[in-house]
């Protein structure tokens, strides 16, 4: 784990491109079945875009059916932190980078054994580094 990031709202700006902005910092979310790892079976650690903390392993992915990468735990128990979600009429999980505050997407209890969780997370707030192959 790494220390907290503090940034301003205008250094992301800058940082992020528009889509990993809004969805990073303003919470929102990408339409499914169209980001970038929502079909990946790549080997590798996915990280937050924004800080580069490593937060899910391609071992724990699987596939949800729901168009968004979904993963069964994180890399690291301290990686991710959640809050309550109460916008759009429903209480959820938010799932949030534990070093920069990134929003990640949410966590349901309806994931595979041996946790039973589902971490749906936006294509848009990863970054994967793939694992070599000789």
């Amino acid at each position: 784990m790494t220390d907290k990031m503090n940034k301003t709202e205008e250094d992301w700006r800058t940082e992020l491109s528009p889509e990993q902005f809004h969805v990073c910092r303003e919470k929102g979310t990408e339409r499914a079945f169209t980001g970038r790892y929502w079909n990946t079976k790549d080997a590798g650690v996915y990280r937050c875009v924004a800080c580069g903390e490593p937060l899910f392993s391609s071992q724990t992915k699987f596939d949800s059916g729901t168009g968004w990468p979904s993963f069964w735990q994180p890399l690291d128990e301290r990686a991710v932190e959640t809050e309550t979600d109460r916008s759009l009429g429903m209480t959820r999980t938010e799932v949030h980078c534990q070093r920069c505050g990134s929003h990640l997407g949410h966590v349901f209890p309806d994931g595979p054994q041996p946790t039973g969780l589902r971490y749906c997370i936006n294509s848009v707030s990863l970054a994967l580094d793939r694992e070599k192959s000789d």
